[in-house]
């Protein structure tokens, strides 16, 4: 692990709290360390959880020169530990720090991912394939989502889908999938019985699973991300758990923004079961793509590779000057958190979306209902249901004109 001269400043930031760190460990050490010393093998008989916690912290955290990764079982166990309670907060708040500065091994991430897999109540439906659409946790800020929207849109063309996500994480504390959803009046505490019912329920054929029922543990350490600040390999993994499968594939749709990530969401989704899965480069990372400019997504199908795909939105009969839905004049925020949170009401924005999303499954025209268009296509290519975007984009607007999409979304409202 190196810091190169070209960081700068941040090099020297990233020096300075590693010191921190290291400080931390040198006054809790205890006397005679031999943990230094242990073998592999003798490391992954620990069983004392502030031992195993403290030999791995003492790994990923000894400087920008001298980190070391940690296995996969490593990573799993640390892992366990948090969401368990049995890892002090700090060593918890370190440790997740250390990972990302030292920047996350596919093992770590995948140890991080199973861990939470085994903590978490993922049921299966009684359908043959699954949609699992999972945008952020962290939500969105400068557009309006209309995401939460795409899974009724799928089941109305033939896709059962789910959705998952958080009433509010950082560091964007964006507005979520639960958020717009609730402020459409629509039921986002079910549990995991009462999510897969919804989905196989034929006249409805989706649902949206709140992290708190998904994996509570998990859920739990929100306050310690939030003290964080900076996103950890929590962010990375957490929409990869795969809440509901279906009895012969679950196919993952969700997004990026960074180049080097869909190889890595891949080896992911691949550890957590998916079937296939498509990443796309989409607006603020999420499932929508631009609306006006050429983009791209990446799939894999089954044992298949990765392949890129370059998209355009006339392809799928789209033409609009905007690249998503645009925010309308906000309030400003209620609450003071910090300089990466929104600074407007994020409420209000949850029922802008709520309000125009609703209008596009009304048939309405305009950006949100080519949204739905476009990302649907795209879902429904990669399944094979339509021959090709154009050909899926029609499957999709004659859910939505027919009044079927909305239909299907409103058999989830609250009674």
């Amino acid at each position: 692990m190196t810091c190169p001269e070209q960081w700068g400043n941040a090099g020297s930031l990233y020096r300075g709290i590693l010191a921190s760190i290291l400080l931390f460990i040198s006054c809790h050490a205890t006397p005679t360390d031999t943990l230094s010393f242990m073998s592999p093998t003798e490391l992954h008989t620990i069983t004392d959880p502030a031992l195993a916690m403290r030999s791995y912290i003492q790994r990923v955290a000894t400087g920008p020169e001298y980190s070391k990764d940690i296995s996969f079982g490593e990573a799993r166990d640390a892992m366990q530990h948090i969401l368990d309670g049995t890892a002090d907060p700090v060593q918890a708040g370190i440790f997740l720090i250390a990972l990302r500065m030292k920047r996350e091994t596919l093992d770590e991430n995948g140890g991080s991912l199973q861990a939470i897999i085994d903590a978490s109540n993922i049921v299966t439906a009684e359908v043959d394939h699954i949609a699992d659409i999972a945008d952020p946790y962290d939500g969105y800020t400068r557009g309006l989502p209309v995401s939460p929207f795409l899974p009724a849109v799928l089941a109305a063309s033939g896709l059962r889908a789910v959705s998952h996500g958080a009433e509010a994480v950082g560091p964007k504390f964006g507005a979520t999938h639960r958020k717009v959803l609730r402020a459409a009046s629509i039921n986002v505490d079910l549990d995991p019985l009462q999510t897969v019912s919804r989905i196989n329920n034929p006249d409805i054929g989706w649902a949206y699973i709140d992290q708190q029922h998904l994996c509570p543990a998990l859920h739990d350490l929100i306050s310690l991300r939030t003290r964080i600040v900076k996103r950890p390999v929590l962010t990375t993994v957490e929409v990869l758990i795969g809440p509901v499968r279906g009895k012969v594939g679950t196919h993952l749709m969700t997004g990026y923004v960074h180049k080097p990530y869909p190889p890595v969401y891949e080896h992911l989704a691949r550890l957590s079961g998916f079937e296939s899965s498509v990443f796309v480069r989409g607006v603020e990372g999420g499932v929508v793509p631009s609306l006006k400019q050429v983009s791209k997504y990446f799939e894999y199908q089954n044992g298949g590779t990765l392949a890129e795909v370059e998209i355009h939105p006339e392809q799928a009969g789209i033409h609009q000057d905007v690249r998503a839905v645009p925010l309308p004049e906000l309030d400003s925020s209620r609450h003071s958190l910090d300089g990466t949170a929104a600074k407007f009401d994020v409420d209000q924005l949850a029922g802008q979306a709520a309000l125009v999303g609703m209008s596009a499954l009304e048939g309405e025209h305009g950006p949100a209902r080519d949204s739905l268009i476009y990302s649907g296509a795209i879902m429904l290519t990669h399944m094979g249901i339509g021959k090709n975007l154009n050909d899926s984009a029609g499957i999709v607007r004659t859910a939505i004109d027919s009044g079927k999409a909305l239909k299907h979304f409103l058999g989830n409202r609250r009674n």
